[in-house]
């Protein structure tokens, strides 16, 4: 079967990119997408994937979502099947059948963080502005979601929203990761968050926990977009001097990370799924936490930083990398070709 993936963009790496960066590699499939920043793929280690640029975007909120959304309406490729991965890339499904949508999520901008949106604005007629395309661009969402013949969710949280928000029912395949390719290389005296600089990822409440624990020390791993609502965010942000914003780094340095940090930080407002904890688990280390959204389903332990003992720590290693291997790249993989071959079987069905 050829498979072509639409996905949204690659300026800032994050878990949406590894999905479907490894998904192209397994499967032998083509990326179509737009703003290819081809450094970040490399130091991922994911040279080999073909990628076919549809253009760049416009760099500025709104704009880059719309030319987005308008690059992918307007895309043409030829395959078998199609795999849409990502918000905007969900408007190539109406001239590329039979498809699938993997969704991390529905817009959140437009449903339940549409208030939060809002109030970001700088002033009354910015407020305007972003009322306005969130009104129009909600609505070519909601037709854009009647075009997708089979809808595939992250995580019961997203499955949750995908039916609350563009009232379709959606099967569940949980994110990749390779299990295989992280360990246990002792405890040093760093904490680490890994995740794109976004208001939604919280980082502030990390920094204000690390403003209390002097003696203690965080790691924060990530980028973000140009373009995306985050530029602003992270230069507001003013981490105190035992946090290190590192910025991204290549596959060896981030698992040499987790390999060697005490446990994982994870302050996400309602988490879609969170590929970083499995990631931490995988390494054998602890994961803390806001006990709400994806997390819930990913992370068993949740304990105050200060509480935690070298000891502690160790203890678990063997537990983490058991409730990791449940959200193993293999099983990903066969479902989501199985997904493929039943929505090529009835091409133009809608199923969940």
């Amino acid at each position: 079967m050829r498979v072509a993936i639409f996905h949204d963009y690659f300026g800032a790496i994050g878990g949406g990119e590894r999905v479907a960066l490894t998904l192209a590699r397994a499967l032998g499939a083509t990326v179509y997408t737009t703003d290819i920043h081809r450094p970040s793929i490399d130091r991922l280690g994911f040279q080999d994937v073909r990628m076919v640029s549809l253009g760049g975007l416009i760099p500025r909120v709104p704009l880059k979502q719309m030319h987005a959304s308008l690059r992918f309406a307007l895309a043409r490729a030829d395959a078998d099947a199609y795999v849409l991965s990502g918000n905007w890339a969900v408007y190539a499904g109406r001239r590329h059948h039979p498809n699938l949508s993997y969704c991390y999520t529905p817009v959140r901008a437009f449903y339940d963080l549409k208030r939060s949106v809002l109030e970001r604005q700088r002033s009354p007629f910015h407020r305007a502005l972003a009322r306005g395309w969130i009104a129009v661009h909600t609505a070519a969402d909601r037709i854009a979601w009647t075009q997708v013949d089979r809808i595939v969710a992250i995580s019961e949280n997203v499955r949750a929203r995908v039916r609350g928000y563009v009232g379709r029912d959606s099967s569940i395949i949980y994110p990749p990761t390779d299990v295989s390719r992280f360990r246990f290389g002792g405890l040093d005296d760093f904490w680490l968050s890994v995740n794109r600089l976004y208001p939604e990822k919280r980082l502030e409440i990390q920094f204000e926990a690390f403003r209390r624990l002097p003696h203690a020390r965080l790691v924060v791993i990530g980028g973000f977009s140009r373009g995306d609502h985050a530029e602003e965010y992270v230069h507001k942000l003013s981490p105190p001097p035992n946090v290190e914003l590192r910025g991204e780094v290549d596959e060896p340095e981030l698992r040499r990370l987790y390999a060697r940090c005490r446990g994982l930080l994870c302050t996400a407002l309602d988490e879609d799924f969170g590929m970083t904890p499995v990631e931490a688990m995988a390494s054998g280390k602890i994961v803390l936490a806001v006990d709400e959204g994806g997390f819930r389903e990913t992370v068993v332990f949740a304990e105050k930083i200060a509480s935690l003992t070298t000891a502690d720590l160790e203890a678990r290693a063997d537990a983490c990398r058991r409730r990791a291997m449940q959200f193993d790249e293999s099983r990903f993989l066969a479902a989501m070709r199985a997904s493929l071959e039943e929505v090529s079987a009835r091409p133009g069905r809608r199923a969940a």
